[in-house]
């Protein structure tokens, strides 16, 4: 057998790199949570909302697999209830817009009209479908602009098959779940015992795991962030755990749907000092940070800057590359947006459809990607040398 040549080792390392450079997320093998590859806290996060679901239907497993696959940080969901109380994932208060429903003749006779948040609303409501038959529906992409070929494929999951999947990803994953629409879901779905919707949302959590706060070494373990649009749930749960929870915030004509207070009430400094004993951050809508005349961006509030002074957290939402939703200033460049709110805004953590275009932009722009590039030159340049 002939001999190797003496550039043989640096051949096979490039091989290796170049095997690495075809995902975007290089997978260390699997083993243990301890043995996987760290959330990585240096740098604001990669949300995946609704999984990576500006290639796929959101809130399916191929969704949630692609945004681990594109590197996020946390894969985001909406959390509601069916009829027989089993937690879903599921965005919409009704069916109709992302699933096959109307397809399904036998269900005709379900249509309903309920007053959510104040507004009477007409349709098919997940609260009036037991789980086997939320199964047999299938998911549709939201947005006509959109991939349409995974139309009619991929089901509802429930809560629990979200959960293990971030527990099954090859390294650690996040997850970032929401207590979508908790005044409606508690009207509609009674569980046993007197207990409410979440109290079955922070069961589940605990059932899988999830414990500690904000980076200590249970949440580094097994990372989450509790989020909601009602105040009154995040302060419920909090005697229930100390997970880290996100109060979000809507457009500001859209008043807190439990209790009824303004969006500028819930940004005031008084109110960001009270809210501060329950949550670790908020979520805004991006547009209410840095506010939009005529599709262009005006000068940003101070909302970033007094959040940080409150020692809060700041992960807004949701960031899309196509054109209905990048704002004129960026020139159709969504790396420009990123660039724009990560080292101007300064936020912490952001909430995007296109998990890999974000994972990308931080990998290019990263310094601890700089620091291992060199040093792995340099190994390669060390094992080179021992041959010459």
């Amino acid at each position: 057998m002939a001999s190797l040549p003496s550039f043989a080792p640096f051949v096979f390392l490039l091989l290796v790199i170049g095997s690495n450079a075809r995902t975007l997320y290089p997978l260390p093998s699997k083993g243990g949570n301890g043995s996987r590859k760290p959330l990585q806290t240096f740098r604001p996060y990669n949300i995946a909302h609704r999984g990576s679901n500006g290639e796929l239907p959101e809130e399916t497993r191929p969704a949630y697999l692609r945004a681990i696959e594109e590197g996020a940080d946390f894969i985001e969901t909406d959390v509601l209830s069916s009829k027989d109380g089993v937690l879903i994932c599921f965005h919409d208060v009704t069916l109709d817009d992302t699933t096959d429903i109307a397809n399904h003749t036998g269900f005709a006779n379900r249509k309903r009209t309920y007053e959510v948040q104040g507004i009477n609303m007409t349709g098919f409501f997940p609260v009036d479908f037991t789980l086997k038959e939320l199964k047999s529906l299938r998911v549709k992409q939201r947005y006509s602009f959109r991939d349409q070929q995974f139309n009619g494929k991929f089901q509802i999951i429930t809560f629990e098959e979200f959960i293990t999947i971030a527990q099954d990803a090859p390294r650690v994953v996040g997850i970032y779940p929401e207590i979508k629409n908790p005044v409606f879901i508690n009207q509609q779905v009674k569980w046993s015992h007197g207990k409410r919707f979440e109290d079955k949302f922070v069961e589940t959590l605990q059932k899988y795991g999830y414990k500690g706060s904000y980076l200590s070494k249970d949440w580094l373990r097994q990372p989450v962030f509790i989020q909601s649009f009602a105040p009154t749930s995040l302060v419920y749960i909090s005697n229930k755990t100390d997970l880290p929870k996100i109060f979000l915030i809507d457009d500001v004509i859209v008043p807190t749907q439990d209790t009824n207070q303004s969006f500028w009430e819930i940004t005031s400094d008084e109110y960001l000092d009270y809210i501060k004993q329950y949550v670790v951050g908020i979520g805004p809508w991006k547009d209410t940070v840095v506010p939009v005349v005529e599709n262009y961006m005006t000068n940003p509030t101070n909302l970033v800057a007094r959040a940080h002074a409150h020692n809060l957290q700041v992960h807004p939402y949701t960031y899309r590359n196509e054109f209905p939703f990048l704002h004129f200033n960026f020139s159709q460049d969504p790396y420009m947006e990123y660039d724009y709110w990560i080292n101007k805004i300064g936020v912490d953590g952001l909430f995007t459809d296109f998990t890999g275009s974000l994972h990308r932009y931080q990998e290019w722009t990263s310094n601890h990607k700089d620091d291992d590039d060199k040093n792995l030159l340099h190994k390669i340049a060390l094992l080179v040398s021992s041959y010459e």
